[in-house]
């Protein structure tokens, strides 16, 4: 009761820490951004890096073309990094990374600014992501194979156990295995399983003993995903908090109750996230973020919000500034702080966590039959099973079982005024990556090589002694090692990696459309055989779900398909399209790289006398750049407004059937 109420003012919790997950182009830019965000009352950061940063490629690397700077920023070394935190005071920040394959590089440069600053490594607080496992099934940035990969997680874990005992080593991510379609129960049972790979490795390393192994325990965090569905959102964080600390107890006799508590930190659900009236996101991210704080027992550490206009693009300062009013105005506008769990002692709550526990134990105990999660990795199993439920959760859509308000109902809109006028959402110039490639050039010629060298064979010969690789990276970021160097040195010890993509033969799309397979064999018998399609996806966007489930979709419909995984270039892509000789490509790429890209995959084309073939992309495209990729010869364009696949392939056909009319002609 407060003194309003009539009674004493009741004790109130401490809220969450509040993000925004951020970071963009430069890192001087992104510094800037930080320092406004963090006067606005921001108490902690979110660090997003770009894709080459976070796949170990420099910004002049073949594979960076067009990525630099477009989904986080550019880190290439030492002199980047002291930017990033420039007059931030890394002592006093819980500093969140999203950084996963690279982490371990990262985080020795973290370490390495905040050694120049003078900060004690006993004070510095915050997370490094480091999991694994689901950049092999939803996001993509992988490197290494899983072995190798785990091994760098637990140098991670075992260093900062030792050196830095405030740090999270590893955030195990479900927030992206929901954005791949990923159910409640595959959500709770593909996290715990590998938090255990990990918990696993760390204790069969026989570098622990048991206390040490009770603190790693304790500092194992989590980072989930909430979404529309309200009620099971907030049981299935639940059932997480109980899951895990009988976890804690039965498989690895933990007593100390602090050191089994399911802490985690939140960004609520992208992927429900509308390129359709946008300003309804707003609601959904409210909704969303309830499903995390009002439980007690099972409220996040942190929390960070999309912005509303994330469908369209980069969000601006003012849209992230949006975003953490509203968690502001929940935590201090509120009493929800003042109370005890106001969910304690339902019916309804108690047994929906039931059902989820259960049928989350069973799914554990199928990892656990594959040989635990690198296995099931390994295997194919989990990723097929995320293809499988994402397939299912689109044709709910498609057929109007799953209601999307502005989407598939009610889809009749005033114009947005949100959206009027130029600066709607964040544009990165290209501009950025021709400096970033000048800068590192520059870096380069400064450094002193014989350090650089030696820093560098101390870096491979641990990785080839099963050294800890933290120090040696920490010695390379002192001495100036970039990004792309540290990474071809480990990739020259552990190797690189593919991972299975999920649609294979077993796989099958939910029922489609007759009327489309119709279309498709018509132009079939025109073709003398199916029409053929290379999906693919140039460049480093690991985001593979769109593209495979097209690939899927396409190939159930009657198409021969051809996708052969992420990380493609355009010279990759158009030699298969030789290759197979194909009717039509489909360029995948949410990334923001779009127009470079696209524009050397055209350019290839007509360079090897193979602009007959049609080209349509995908992506979170604005819609002034659609009108450059048309201008450039792409026949179609599609955004995330385009969720009914069956009209897609209605599409492509109509695409594949101009291009032979014109051949004819």
């Amino acid at each position: 009761m407060s003194e309003r109420d009539g009674g004493a003012r009741p004790h109130r919790d401490r809220p969450w820490i509040f993000r925004t997950y951020a970071g963009h182009s430069t890192a001087a830019e992104s510094n800037r951004l930080y320092r406004t965000n963090l006067a606005r009352g921001q108490t902690g950061l979110s660090v997003a890096f770009d894709l080459p940063t976070q796949t170990g490629y420099d910004p002049d690397h073949a594979l960076a073309r067009g990525e630099v700077g477009k989904v986080g920023v550019s880190i290439a070394h030492i002199g980047d990094m002291r930017t990033l935190f420039e007059g931030i005071p890394l002592a006093e920040m819980n500093t969140s990374m999203t950084i996963n394959a690279t982490a371990a590089w990262l985080l020795s440069l973290y370490i390495a600014v905040a050694d120049g600053q003078g900060a004690a490594r006993g004070r510095l607080a915050g997370t490094t992501q480091n999991d694994i496992v689901k950049e092999y099934l939803s996001r993509g940035t992988y490197v290494f194979p899983p072995v190798p990969s785990m091994r760098l997680t637990k140098d991670i874990v075992l260093f900062t156990t030792r050196e830095v005992p405030k740090w999270n080593p590893m955030n195990v991510c479900s927030y992206h295995l929901q954005e791949a379609g990923a159910t409640p129960v595959q959500e709770l049972s593909f996290a715990l399983a590998t938090a255990i790979a990990v918990l696993d490795t760390v204790r069969g390393s026989g570098e622990v003993d048991e206390e040490t192994f009770a603190e790693v325990v304790g500092r194992i965090s989590f980072f989930v995903n909430a979404g529309m569905r309200f009620i099971t959102e907030l049981c299935k964080m639940r059932a997480f908090a109980e899951l895990w600390d009988e976890i804690c107890v039965d498989r690895y006799g933990i007593t100390d109750a602090k050191k089994r508590l399911f802490r985690y930190g939140v960004q609520v659900n992208s992927l429900g996230l509308t390129e359709q009236q946008p300003e309804n996101n707003v609601y959904r991210i409210l909704i969303e973020m309830l499903a995390v704080v009002l439980s007690k027992k099972a409220r996040a550490r942190a929390v960070q919000l999309p912005a509303w206009n994330e469908a369209l693009g980069l969000p601006r300062t003012f849209d992230q500034q949006w975003s953490l009013r509203m968690q502001q105005i929940m935590a201090y506008e509120t009493d929800l702080l003042e109370y005890d769990d106001i969910f304690d002692g339902s019916r309804v709550i108690e047994e929906k966590v039931e059902a989820l526990k259960d049928a989350a134990r069973a799914e554990l105990a199928r990892i656990e039959s594959l040989g635990g999660a690198v296995a099931a990795v390994e295997t194919g199993y989990l990723k097929r099973a995320l293809v499988e439920s994402n397939a299912a959760r689109l044709a709910a859509i498609e057929a109007g079982e799953q209601v999307v308000v502005g989407v598939n109902r009610w889809t009749e809109s005033e114009p947005s005024p949100l959206l009027a006028g130029e600066g709607a959402i964040l544009t990165v110039p290209e501009t950025v990556e021709m400096e970033a490639v000048a800068r590192l050039r520059e870096w380069r010629a400064r450094r002193n090589g014989s350090e650089v060298a030696a820093a560098l064979s101390d870096l491979e010969t641990a990785a080839r002694e099963a050294r800890n690789i933290m120090e040696p990276s920490i010695r390379c970021a002192r001495a100036g090692v970039t990004t792309g160097e540290w990474g071809e040195t480990l990739r020259r010890v552990f190797g690189e990696y593919r991972a299975p993509t999920g649609v294979s033969i077993e796989t099958r799309s939910p029922e489609v459309d007759r009327d489309v397979r119709l279309l498709v064999a018509d132009l079939a018998e025109k073709l003398g055989g199916p029409p053929r399609l290379v999906v693919g996806k140039p460049g480093l966007d690991g985001h593979s779900n769109g593209a495979e489930q097209v690939a899927l979709r396409a190939r159930d419909v009657g198409m021969d398909v051809t996708y052969d995984g992420i990380r493609q270039t355009p010279a990759d892509i158009v030699a298969r399209a030789r290759a197979v000789d194909a009717h039509v490509i489909g360029l995948s790429i949410l990334s923001g790289s779009h127009v470079p890209l696209v524009r050397d995959v055209m350019a290839r084309l007509r360079s090897e006398g193979l602009d007959h073939i049609p080209v349509v992309v995908g992506g979170i495209i604005p819609p002034e750049d659609e009108l450059v990729l048309q201008n450039i010869g792409v026949s179609a364009v599609y955004t995330p407004k385009d969720y009914a696949l069956d009209e897609v392939m209605a599409g492509i056909v109509r695409v594949v059937e101009r291009a032979r009319a014109r051949l004819d002609a």
